[in-house]
């Protein structure tokens, strides 16, 4: 259904960005942020499924400024690679690759002609997060076990538009006090929480839950119907 484009950020750097276009004029328009895979089939798919609800979707190839092309699965050595790469991107400059998604919501914006939410999964979920928080543009955002969202810093910041946020109560890698305790932080924020593990929404990983992924995709959808409407 999509296609890779080429945009340009601010300070000149060329990266790829997946774009997938409604059949129709777009209702707007929603930035979907990759995980640590790089922009594999699975978020290519998400971007189809967005697209398919009348959404114009971009999903930024967010590792580029570390290494272009990274499209992986789900096995061990994918996963340490991923983290690697994760871990160049969060130690180059700042604002570093927030530039990028600054700049796949410009395009969003330019090219729908509507309102643009963001939606993002894993370390992705981490990037939407703090890009409701710094960056301009965005009427709304959905993290997705957002990687490091609870910890730190990152509870403190303040959303400059409505945030939806999807947990699971199994997730080793978020644990659910540190939720309880963002949720606390964060009372703006409509915060869910589903008996699922990290990567729920992924049919790919094993973690994969389905019901916990339709219901957060249906939750979803009608917050980026009221509010990019």
């Amino acid at each position: 259904m999509g296609k890779f484009i080429d945009l340009k950020s601010a300070d000149g750097f060329v990266f790829p960005a997946y774009v997938a276009e409604p059949a129709g004029k777009p209702t707007g328009a929603v930035v979907v942020l990759q995980e640590i895979f790089g922009v594999n089939s699975h978020i290519r798919s998400v971007a189809d499924g967005y697209a398919a609800a009348g959404y114009l979707a971009v999903a930024p190839a967010t590792f580029h400024r570390v290494k272009p092309g990274v499209d992986m699965g789900y096995t061990e050595a994918d996963m340490n690679a991923g983290f690697a790469l994760k871990t160049a991107v969060e130690a180059l400059p700042a604002p570093g690759v927030m530039l990028d998604i600054q700049a796949a919501i410009n395009h969003a914006a330019q090219t729908s002609g509507g309102k643009v939410g963001i939606v993002g999964f894993c370390w992705g979920g981490l990037l939407a997060w703090r890009a409701a928080c710094t960056l301009s543009g965005l009427s709304a955002a959905v993290p997705y076990y957002g990687g490091g969202m609870t910890a730190g810093d990152e509870p403190a910041r303040q959303p400059a538009c409505p945030v939806m946020a999807h947990f699971g109560n199994q997730d080793h890698w978020i644990p659910l006090d540190t939720v309880e305790a963002f949720k606390k932080a964060q009372p703006g924020v409509e915060v869910h929480v589903y008996e699922a593990n990290h990567g729920f929404n992924c049919d790919q990983r094993g973690s994969y839950n389905e019901a916990a992924a339709a219901l957060a995709k249906q939750r979803s959808l009608a917050f980026f119907a009221k509010h990019l409407g």
